[in-house]
């Protein structure tokens, strides 16, 4: 069985050796770059299970080179964790709204980076369900990760697609905040739930006319609007 691949982005050459390291004691493959415009080449090339993005890079910005990835059909569904060493919550939402799956603030126990990295690729990685769920004018393939409104593909971002795939699965029931941060996101992931809300946001602006298939309950949570 192939292991996975995991891209590693750094300027710091010591959290390099660190992340690499303890990375293939754990059974994964990994490559590495110090440089953002490089990371964004070897993210294409190799086509890497995860990339871990340092958001300090010397010739571009961290937000910047996720942005690159996030663009490209090529590199669009790579989940993507965040390292940062800022303090600033501007940064970590733009990086939520920019695709990130997740983020780990430095210093970063190593034990902590391992966690958010299985969590990530077992979701990312779970393809066993292959049913089509339709919800109005909505077909989502969960096979193939897919999701068409009529006869048009939409761009979604992986946990844009989970969270589309998950109202789409319950409609007509309310899904509180905290509940979809932790199916989504998993009890790994400490955030908080305006992350949801910033990818419901992105995912209504791509469904045009038909966003409001999800309604608000203000205070509580969303839910997907039930169709005949």
């Amino acid at each position: 069985m192939q292991k996975p691949l995991i891209l590693c982005v750094d300027d710091e050459p010591n959290i390099l050796d660190l992340l690499t390291f303890n990375l293939e004691m754990s059974g994964y493959e990994t490559i590495s770059s110090r440089y953002g415009k490089d990371a964004i080449s070897l993210a294409a090339e190799a086509a890497p299970s995860l990339v871990i993005l340092d958001l300090g890079l010397p010739d571009a910005s961290g937000l910047d080179v996720l942005k690159a990835l996030r663009a490209s059909p090529v590199t669009l569904d790579i989940p993507v964790i965040v390292l940062t060493a800022s303090d600033s919550e501007v940064d970590t939402v733009l990086a939520f709204e920019l695709g990130a799956d997740d983020y780990v603030k430095k210093p970063f126990g190593v034990r902590e980076l391992l966690a958010r990295v299985k969590a990530v690729l077992r979701r990312s990685g779970d393809a066993s369900a292959s049913d089509i769920i339709r919800v109005g004018p909505l077909t989502i393939d969960s096979g193939n990760y897919e999701v068409f409104r009529k006869d048009s593909k939409l761009s979604l971002t992986l946990k844009e697609y989970e969270l589309l795939k998950l109202l789409a699965s319950t409609p007509g029931k309310v899904l509180t905040r905290d509940f979809l941060l932790d199916r989504i996101w998993g009890y790994e992931f400490y955030g908080e739930t305006r992350t949801v809300d910033v990818h419901i946001r992105h995912i209504r602006a791509k469904l045009g006319d038909d966003a409001n298939l999800i309604e608000t309950v203000r205070g509580v949570g969303y839910k997907m609007r039930a169709t005949a």
